[in-house]
């Protein structure tokens, strides 16, 4: 009976703790938050870069997914009760294939805009790699295993793939060119699929030149509504552009064309590219994104309405049947009001698996971490920089997360444990992209030492530029950033997690490739043995700047 008793107070115990770490309150971000607690909600709904988002609805739930380039995981799925209030939920991509061509950095490539669609009881997403074609992985459940990306077709310069299934049963992928590996761009074509989507029956065919009207048309939405086909389309150029969307009463065409939102006289520079989406209540709504440079490609959500078969997007004050985006708005009616919560950002390390919010630069290796949750710390164990890397722009096991504002402060606590036989191991705070900036713990002969590096055009092969600091007292220390408007960062060290004192100048922060700046840690070595430093976080936590 004793036993039996102290059984049940471990157990008893274990579900309370359990309890405790697992609050039934979604997370809600201190440096951004769309919804306005009073009805209303403010754009963006998502202020991070989660480019190129598609969205649908099933019964009272919205998902999104967003393009993720060679992050992984990659393809990140966000849900959502009412298109205001979004939370990460998982990846489909648990590693890229080609597997070993994807183990180094590609910068750039991997996963553009993809499409998700949900058909008999199955959730589909298409997406393209640039440099290979056009793959499909599927899943029962949102959250549950994906399939193997399968090849649906092969080829260089195919990308940004919708599929559309007819009345008929017949299915189709509309889909654009990457002039940079096809030699065109530009155009939109439409490919038929077998009736499960998942292979191509013959080539595909241009329903579109953009050339004269619409230059660099691309990220084709594939809708049919009241007997017309419908391509919701971008064009005019990332950060430029405009909304456009064609419809036709035959798939292959001719297509009339339609500018259905632009720029106006807000302040959303190149509004387009998006999934339209209705909710239960018969409203009609679009996701889309706005280029915002180091901070990446922004979610918001328009209102929409159809005028004579035609949508008009955002608010339309002249009538003249384009509109433009809104800065706040009322929420969407879902019927219901649903709690604020948005994409995690701050991590405290608690858990057995690692935060969604979080990618690396490249497939990982198995090595290069450890959810210590018995002890509430990450792991990150050394790992040799490649033979090949000029600077870390090159190097894969960069854990990093988007930029969530436009004003913020990340800081980190940090324990590192070197390998006392090795020189030259370092771990720290990184602020990535085309130019990135390092705070480091860096072990020498003598001790620990503080180190600052900043590598301009480090996409170039550039060298970066490192200075020492400081000799720290301990192994202990916390690193911070502080991110201030026009993505101006500003690094910062304590020894008593109390007392800061800046590292380096001010550092402007740069877009990567296709991607806004990221932030994140690292632990890396130059030479090879048969151990590794350690590297200790507690925690990291994304704050309102002091």
């Amino acid at each position: 009976m004793k036993y039996l008793y102290c059984s049940i107070l471990i157990l008893s115990f274990t579900i309370n703790a359990f309890a405790q770490q697992t609050p039934d309150k979604g997370y809600v971000s201190k440096v951004w938050v769309a919804d306005q607690g009073n009805g209303t909600y403010k754009n963006p709904v998502i202020n991070a870069d989660y480019s190129d988002p598609d969205a649908i609805r099933v019964g009272d739930d919205f998902y999104m997914i967003a393009s993720s380039f060679d992050a992984i995981p990659g393809l990140p799925i966000l849900h959502s009760k009412d298109l205001v209030n979004w939370k990460i939920i998982g990846h489909a991509l648990k590693r890229q294939p080609p597997f070993e061509h994807f183990e180094k950095t590609q910068h750039g490539n991997g996963v553009w805009a993809p499409a998700i669609r949900y058909r008999n009881g199955e959730f589909y997403i298409y997406y393209p790699d640039p440099d290979f074609g056009i793959y499909l992985t599927k899943a029962k459940t949102i959250t549950g295993e994906w399939s193997a990306p399968k090849l649906v077709a092969a080829g260089k310069g195919l990308i940004d793939p919708c599929p559309l299934w007819d009345e008929d049963g017949r299915a189709y992928l509309a889909y654009a060119y990457a002039g940079s590996r096809a030699g065109i761009k530009s155009v939109l074509a439409v490919m038929p699929l077998n009736n499960d989507g998942s292979q191509a029956t013959e080539t595909g065919r241009i329903v579109y030149d953009g050339h004269e009207l619409d230059p660099t048309i691309e990220g084709p939405k594939f809708y049919k509504r009241n007997g017309y086909y419908y391509l919701f389309t971008p064009a005019g150029g990332v950060s430029t552009g405009w909304q456009l969307v064609l419809r036709s009463k035959n798939v292959y065409g001719p297509y009339e064309r339609k500018v259905v939102m632009d720029q106006g006289k807000s302040a959303v520079n190149g509004p387009h590219q998006g999934a339209w989406v209705n909710t239960q209540t018969g409203e009609d709504w679009f996701l889309h994104f706005q280029d915002k440079d180091a901070y990446g490609r922004v979610v918001h959500l328009q209102p929409m309405k159809w005028v004579n078969n035609w949508p008009v997007i955002g608010i339309d004050k002249d009538g003249n049947g384009k509109g433009e985006p809104v800065a706040t708005y009322k929420k969407p009616n879902v019927g219901k009001v649903y709690p604020i919560e948005t994409p995690a950002e701050s991590d405290e390390f608690n858990a057995a698996k690692l935060g969604l919010q979080w990618q690396w630069q490249a497939n990982p290796q198995p090595t290069w971490l450890f959810t210590d949750a018995a002890k509430g710390i990450l792991k990150l164990y050394t790992a040799r920089m490649p033979d090949e890397a000029k600077n870390l722009w090159d190097v894969p096991n960069l854990l990093m997360q988007k930029f969530p504002a436009d004003e913020f402060m990340a800081t980190t606590k940090l324990l590192f444990k070197p390998n006392p036989k090795l020189e030259n191991e370092k771990t720290g705070l990184v602020v990535m992209g085309r130019s990135y900036a390092q705070m480091s713990i860096k072990s020498k002969k003598d001790g620990l030492y503080l180190m600052y590096g900043v590598c301009q055009n480090a996409d170039k092969g550039k060298a970066e530029n490192e200075k020492e600091i400081t000799k720290l007292k301990s192994s202990l220390v916390y690193l911070r950033v502080k991110v201030s408007a026009g993505a101006k960062c500003q690094f910062s060290f304590s020894e008593d997690g109390i007392n800061f004192s800046n590292a380096g100048d001010e550092f402007q922060a740069t877009a990567g490739q296709w991607i806004g700046a990221k932030m994140g840690i690292f632990a890396t070595r130059d030479t090879q043995t048969n151990d590794s430093g350690i590297a200790e976080y507690d925690w990291f936590r994304v704050e309102t700047l002091k």
